[in-house]
This record gives structure tokens, C-alpha cells and sequence, in this order.
């Protein structure tokens, strides 16, 4: 059975103590309620990744990942992160391919592809972001955006390998816009996603990897979503900055 997965991702936001309080708060809030196929992520900068380890160590089902990593394993590479770095402060999980990555710092699938070998290599997982923009949205383009997007980014790994990944289809429109996909229109993407891995690596892997809804998804949609047979849980940015919030969307699962 794969896993349910709700994962916040803070982005630029809280300062050190800020999102200490706010974690403190989630762990306190979840660690008695959450089943366990479910899991809880929380993606934080940089910053936080060492003391966040340190507050989930022992508690189930609850982890930190970092929200990106360099390529490269050390180096002069000023301002940047690598994944053994990044492995060391006890962290899980690192978000790769992220919308905002790829449009504001110009992130590739070869490059992505770099990252996430260093990724594996360290003993981190990803979660792979995909999808499409408006444009492509309407021209009908998208299923050969998505397509293209695991080819380049993922399908070099072996089906072993693979495993550890875990897929976030995040439709860009949708991301900070106030919009959201329909639960049929997610459905849709995610069925496709799924049929996609099945081709590449089988259906028994398909059937076991995690798919995550990445597009504004909130307490107010998350059941609707989160109730399509291919949506397996959600990357969630607002409303992850809001513990009572998270926790809405987190107790979907628990029915």
C-alpha cells in the first residue's frame, strides 16, 4: 500500500524561532492522531533543518526535508547547499523540480535529472515536482509537458532506484493564484501520471508510488481532492504556514 503524504513546504518564509513555534505546534498537534500509511513532511529553509530533525526525532510519521540541493557533492559553490549537507542535519525528504525552481532560476531536466542522483546518492528522497503553465494548460499541450518532464528528470533510474521517489503534480496556474484544479481535472493529470510510470517501470511500481496534489490546495478542498483514486495526499505551501490549518488538511486521512 503506498503511502498517504501531506507535506508543507514554507518556502521563504518564518524566521528561526518562528518556525521552531510552528513546528512544535504540528508535531504536538499530530503525533498521536496520524495512522500509519500516513506520513507528515514538513520542507523548511535551510535554516530550520537541523533544529526541526531534532524536535521530530522519535515521534512517527513525521519529517523534514530541505527544498533544494546543488548538484554538485562540495565545492565553490557560494550560497548553495549540497545533499550530504543537507542528509547531515537529519532531514528525510528535499523538494526538487519545484515550479518556482524552474522559473525564476532557470532549472532544466538535465539539471534536475544531477539532482536527483545526488539526492539518492545521500540517502535523501525526492519529492519531484511536475506540471504545466497556463499556456500549456490550454493549448492541450500538457500531458506531453508532464511526459516529458519524468522522462528527462527521472526515467534514467532503474525501478529500484525509483522507488524512492516521490512525485508532486502541481499544476502551475494553480500555484499562488487563488486557483485550483478540480478534483476531476487532478484526477485526470494524476490517472495519467500513474499510467505513465506503469509504462516506464510496471504497474506494481506505479501502483506504489506516492502522487501528490501541489496546487493551492486548503482546508476547504483538500477532502474533495484528496478523496480521487490516483491523488495520494498534498504538497501544500499557504496553508502549511498555518498549523490548524495543516491539520484540517492532514485529517482527511484520519476520516
Amino acid at each position: 500500500m503506498r503511502k498517504n503524504i501531506v507535506a508543507g513546504n514554507w518556502k521563504m518564509n518564518l524566521d528561526y524561532e518562528q518556525g521552531l513555534s510552528l513546528f512544535s505546534e504540528i508535531v504536538n498537534m499530530v503525533k498521536d492522531e496520524v495512522r500509519g500509511d500516513q506520513q507528515v513532511i514538513i520542507c523548511s529553509p535551510f535554516i530550520h533543518l537541523a533544529s526541526l530533525s531534532k524536535l521530530s526525532a522519535g515521534v512517527t510519521n513525521v519529517a523534514v526535508g530541505a527544498q533544494n540541493i546543488n548538484e554538485a557533492a562540495s565545492g565553490a559553490y557560494t550560497g548553495e547547499i549540497s545533499a550530504s549537507q543537507v542528509k547531515s542535519t537529519g532531514s528525510e525528504y528535499v523538494i526538487l523540480g519545484h515550479s518556482e525552481r524552474r522559473a525564476y532560476y532557470g532549472e532544466t531536466d538535465s539539471l534536475l535529472a544531477k539532482k536527483v542522483d545526488a539526492a539518492l546518492a545521500n540517502g535523501l528522497k525526492p519529492i519531484f515536482c511536475i506540471g504545466e503553465t497556463k499556456d500549456e494548460r490550454e493549448s492541450g499541450s500538457y500531458y506531453d509537458v508532464i511526459k516529458t518532464q519524468l522522462s528527462a528528470g527521472l526515467f534514467h533510474l532503474d525501478a529500484e532506484a525509483f522507488a524512492a521517489i516521490v512525485l508532486a503534480y502541481e499544476p502551475v496556474w494553480a500555484i499562488g493564484t487563488g486557483l485550483t484544479a478540480s478534483p476531476e481535472q487532478a484526477q485526470e493529470v494524476h490517472a495519467f501520471i500513474r499510467k505513465t510510470l506503469a509504462e516506464q517501470y510496471g504497474q506494481a511500481v506505479a501502483d506504489q508510488t506516492s502522487i501528490l496534489y501541489g496546487g493551492s490546495a486548503n482546508p476547504a478542498n483538500a477532502e474533495s481532492l484528496f478523496s480521487q483514486p490516483d491523488i495520494d495526499g498534498g504538497l501544500i505551501g499557504g496553508a502549511s504556514l498555518k498549523s490548524r490549518d495543516f491539520l484540517q488538511i492532514i485529517n482527511v486521512f484520519n476520516g
